[in-house]
């Protein structure tokens, strides 16, 4: 248990630091790879509470936000590039 107490820890380091990029970041392509992480390390501490609480349901959703934030970065990818599909 002390190992996954250490590992939330630190993942709510990184949060903290993506957060901070996020509002502080030089450009929007920055600001969008701080959202990205943000999400992803937010995914990865439900996983975390997960193992922890010892409930089973949390991983359907941990998937369920995965698949989620895939899709938005693909999103936020073709957003950054213009919009346009390039062949």
């Amino acid at each position: 248990m002390i190992l996954l107490d250490l590992a939330l820890a630190v993942l709510g380091a990184v949060f903290v630091m993506a957060i901070v990029r996020m509002i502080r970041g030089p450009g929007p392509a920055d600001r969008v790879v701080a959202a990205d992480l943000s999400f992803f390390v937010f995914v990865g501490a439900v996983a975390l509470i997960g193992l922890r609480v010892g409930s089973p349901w949390v991983f359907d959703v941990v998937l369920a936000g995965t698949l989620t934030a895939f899709i938005a970065t693909v999103w936020l990818a073709r957003l950054m590039g213009g919009g346009e599909r390039r062949s």
